[in-house]
């Protein structure tokens, strides 16, 4: 295992990592300022009057940095009218042209912008997907000739005063570096160390980097292997954050919140994007309210004794031993919070995912039912659905312990003088903070065989308790069950869903988490638990519904996204488990899409190409057909169901 000392500055606490400070415009990125929001316009960049209207309203939404894609020479030009109109009606926003497979272009689009993005995945290369072999020799005979093509624009942004983003997308990475590195985040590495290093040996260092992906798994782990790659090449380039092809709604900001804010809270990240397949001015609320987090958020060292016992840059569940179905093999559950309802009834289970049929006296579940309820002081007086198990606070609980599928939780102190008398043979919840746990680590491991840990913070930022109870329960060998709580005063949906996707996101991802309990003081219940499952789906170690991996437009789409999306989401949502990809041109789409069980690709005007996994299935489909197609298609292979009616039982 690498040293986890040097992708970021203090793992058990938090400081911001100081970068180089790359100027873009008026603006810098890096260094001492401030986290940098932008987002991309999604007009056709040869309609000028569209793509000056849309960057305005991006501007005025908070935008500090334009995109503009720039697929050929002729959009590359039309960049100089942009800027120009721009700046006559006062907006001196930086601009980036956004740059695919075409280097005329990049160089062209240097004399107007002030920043460039080139995707080292197709910048020199062409993907086909097909498997190719080199000698060590043959293999340096492409870089020579990556070189090559890469240097003027290099040289010219060096002389212009431009900077540079390289930008690795793990969709588009090249049949060169995945028939060497595979399909892995040491690949998306390596694919923008090869351009680090020709921009470096030209004295040019105005770069930013970023290792985009939308499986935020595999973008964390890039991000944190980049940052120690960097660092023992005495490299320290700033970098930019997100996930591409999030999504939309409550499942795009979910995912894009784990994977930005897994690595905001290691201190990592300069500026940010929120992709989501809504209006690109849409993003920036979002992107904002997960850098202002961290503006002002002060330097905690944290443990200096402690290592984290696991490995950053690979995914290992640790090890925990099942407790009456939670844990070892089992997924992780889901807790609903019923404690403050004055009386409880059959309807107050429906946020949890559990309707109440009164004449059939049938009760349904649905697939995002949660697994266990927390009444706190109430009780039942009525048949509970027979997958629910109730929590009940102990004082509660002891006034009738028999009571079939209800168990006891205890605050700490409550456990640490009742756990060798009263506890559940079954099954007990445990209460407790950071310093609770290490206080007690001795009487956990003697009563763990019953006992699962309800591990709570209270602090803004969760993730230095969390992660430091992960690492002192592996370093003692302690394989109890931990369910992660977190509870949030005073925000609005959107925050609660960004802050707890971070807060505990990061954590699944790292492979902690038997369990989660959510709680938001004026949250619906519905919201609460919806957001515990997309936490769950986001990284993915619970699926319970559909996957869209959909991206967020551009001047290269090819359709309209929204909308598509939208038609999709209809006649699709019920098909638990099944990965979509919705893409509105092939840049990405086939790489990301290998992710993905169908894809619906944008192949040109009105045609959509459909795939199954990486293989082209039917090409050039009308597109007022190419829905139908993709039902159709998904039915051939055995993975659609019919909608189900609501059945009570």
């Amino acid at each position: 295992m690498k040293s986890e000392s040097t992708y970021c500055l203090h793992p058990f606490g938090y400081k911001r990592l100081q970068t180089r400070k790359v100027p873009v415009g008026n603006a810098f990125i890096g260094g001492d300022s401030h986290i940098l929001l932008q987002s991309m316009t999604t007009t056709d960049t040869m309609d000028v009057e569209a793509t000056v209207n849309q960057s305005i309203r991006m501007i005025q939404a908070g935008c500090e940095l334009v995109r503009i894609t720039a697929p050929s020479k002729k959009e590359a030009e039309k960049l100089n009218d942009i800027r120009q109109i721009l700046t006559k009606q006062g907006f001196d926003t930086p601009l980036v042209a956004d740059i695919h497979f075409t280097p005329n272009a990049a160089e062209i689009a240097a004399d107007y912008v002030e920043k460039i993005r080139v995707n080292p995945g197709n910048y020199a290369d062409k993907k086909k997907f097909e498997h190719l072999e080199y000698t060590d020799e043959a293999y340096q005979d492409e870089l020579k000739r990556i070189e090559t093509r890469f240097t003027p624009l290099v040289l010219k942004c060096k002389k212009l005063g431009r900077s540079m983003r390289i930008g690795t997308n793990h969709g588009s990475l090249s049949d060169r570096i995945l028939s060497r590195y595979g399909d892995t985040p040491k690949g998306m590495v390596e694919s923008a160390m090869e351009f680090i290093r020709i921009c470096a040996q030209l004295g040019y260092h105005d770069l930013v980097i970023s290792m985009k992906a939308s499986n935020a798994q595999v973008m964390v782990q890039a991000y944190r292997l980049l940052m120690i790659t960097m660092h023992d090449s005495d490299m320290n380039y700033p970098v930019h954050l997100g996930v591409t092809e999030a999504g939309d709604g409550e499942d795009g900001r979910i995912k894009s919140a784990i994977g930005i804010g897994a690595l905001l809270e290691d201190g990592i990240g300069d500026t940010i994007r929120v992709s989501l397949t809504e209006e690109p001015e849409a993003e920036i609320p979002v992107a904002k309210k997960l850098a202002e987090r961290y503006r002002d958020r002060k330097e905690q060292i944290g443990r200096t004794d402690l290592r984290l016992g696991y490995d950053p840059f690979s995914y290992s569940r640790r090890h925990s031993s099942e407790v009456a179905g939670i844990a070892g093999k089992n997924v992780p559950v889901v807790i609903a919070d019923l404690s403050q309802k004055p009386k409880i009834s059959p309807a107050s289970f429906f946020g949890a995912g559990y309707s109440y049929s009164v004449p059939l006296d049938k009760w349904n579940i649905g697939d995002m039912a949660a697994d266990f309820i927390y009444i706190g002081k109430n009780s039942v007086d009525f048949a509970i659905p027979g997958t629910l198990r109730l929590i009940q606070g102990f004082k509660t609980w002891k006034e009738n312990p028999t009571r079939t599928r209800h168990f006891p939780m205890f605050e700490f102190k409550e456990w640490m003088s009742a756990q060798k008398k009263d506890p559940h043979p079954e099954l007990n919840f445990v209460a407790l903070n950071l310093n609770q746990l290490e206080s007690a680590k001795s009487m956990i491991t003697e009563v763990s065989e019953n006992v699962v840990l309800i591990l709570t913070s209270d602090k803004d930022h969760s993730t230095s308790d969390f992660r430091t109870g992960l690492s002192i329960l592996l370093e003692e060998r302690i394989t109890v069950p931990v369910i992660l709580k977190r509870s949030y005063n005073d925000c609005d949906l959107e925050t609660f869903q960004l802050f707890s996707a971070t807060d505990c996101g990061v954590m699944f991802l790292d492979g902690f988490g038997d369990g989660i309990w959510l709680e938001g003081n004026g949250i619906p219940l519905i919201s609460e638990t919806q957001t515990a499952f997309g936490i769950l789906q986001a990284t993915r170690t619970r699926i319970s519904k559909t996957e869209y991996i959909s991206c967020p437009s551009c001047g290269r789409t090819l359709f309209d996204l929204q909308e598509t999306t939208a038609k999709i989401r209809a006649r699709t949502s019920h098909l638990k488990g099944v990965k979509i990809g919705i893409m509105g041109c092939i840049v990405n789409g086939p790489g990301e899409m290998a992710d993905a069980d169908y894809g619906y690709v944008g192949t040109g005007p009105g045609k959509i190409t459909l795939y199954k996994e990486k293989e082209v299935v039917e090409k050039n489909i009308p597109e007022e057909k190419a829905v139908d197609a993709l039902i159709d298609l998904i039915k051939s292979h055995g993975d659609w169901v019919e909608v189900k009616e609501m059945t009570y039982s």
